[in-house]
């Protein structure tokens, strides 16, 4: 209770975020980056601590596959009311079904129980992430993808939760596969680090879907001019970290550089390679939640609207969805 506090006195302006797409179980943030040993001391608190400052309330924690959904559990037990998780196996990682112990249907079953705990006991809010991702197809072919994204939505229809939902250069096959689920799933959920077209944008909004929005959703020009069309009522905010950081390279950092209020938050937090980490500096190249603020300013001002109105929207979307112990 006493980090809740300290969230509302150090808020920027009051501004209330929820970060609905976080990989906090990603080891970079206990200081390991693709090494046997750590490049510096886990400084997770710490990065925390700098999302608290920025006004960031609450977290949910991204469930990849099975034991990182157990561990996003276990964080939002550590931080209660303020972490919560999901449960669900990326589509990157759908060859896990095929290669388990004792099958695929046999993991979909420990998934199930899984999430199905987690919503009894109030720490999981929504089922995912899953879907489709024909970007990659070197970690997982089309046909195992699918196969294992249509029967993680039959465990989405008896758990009742709303989707976290993945949906990359996939638009068409994700649509046959979800639509007939959608009878039975009437709290739908949010398609997160949108990156697909005005009319893919469009197609999901009028299903009911919200649209999550994080600096991949940002790099090009034509990002923005998907962004812009975005409604509010059904935009949601996340950073994806330590991934989908806003970069100088991105169509994004153009809008930031237009906006004269924007410094204060580019310079805000010291910066350094993970090999010259400090206690209190963010590591270059790693994301993390307390860079949503960013995100927020980007979408802002490509709609022309002001940073209040948008970071207030993106908020009671989220709890309106996800709950987040906010109702």
């Amino acid at each position: 209770m006493a980090d809740d506090t300290k969230d509302e006195r150090t808020e920027p302006g009051c501004l209330k975020y929820a970060d609905v797409g976080i990989n906090l179980t990603d080891a970079t943030y206990r200081g390991f980056y693709r090494h046997s040993k750590p490049s510096h001391e886990d400084d997770l608190p710490q990065v925390l601590d700098r999302a608290s400052s920025a006004g960031v309330r609450k977290f949910l924690v991204t469930g990849s596959d099975l034991e990182q959904s157990r561990q996003a559990i276990d964080l939002s037990k550590r931080y209660p009311g303020r972490c919560y998780a999901t449960v669900g196996v990326h589509p990157c990682s759908a060859m896990s079904f095929e290669k388990a112990p004792g099958g695929g249907e046999k993991l979909l079953a420990q998934i199930r129980t899984l999430a199905q705990r987690g919503k009894d006991d109030g720490h999981v809010k929504a089922f995912g992430e899953f879907g489709l991702d024909f970007d990659r197809l070197e970690h997982c072919s089309q046909a195992i993808q699918e196969k294992w994204f249509a029967r993680q939505l039959d465990v989405a229809v008896e758990l009742q939760l709303p989707l976290f939902l993945h949906s990359r250069a996939a638009h068409a096959s994700f649509l046959t596969i979800l639509r007939p689920h959608l009878p039975r799933l009437p709290r739908r959920g949010l398609v997160h680090s949108f990156t697909g077209s005005t009319a893919e944008m469009l197609e999901l909004i009028d299903l009911g879907f919200h649209i999550g929005i994080n600096g991949c959703s940002l790099k090009t020009d034509q990002n923005l001019h998907v962004v812009k069309q975005v409604p509010l009522h059904r935009l949601q905010l996340e950073t994806d970290g330590p991934w989908c950081e806003i970069r100088p390279s991105h169509a994004s950092m153009a809008v930031l550089k237009g906006d004269p209020d924007a410094r204060g938050d580019l310079e805000r937090f010291t910066k350094v390679k993970k090999e010259k980490w400090v206690e209190g500096a963010m590591v270059k190249g790693r994301n993390e939640p307390s860079q949503i603020v960013l995100v927020a300013r980007v979408v802002a001002g490509v709609k022309g609207v002001g940073l209040e109105e948008v970071v207030k929207a993106a908020w009671e979307n989220s709890v309106g969805m996800f709950g987040l112990g906010e109702g």
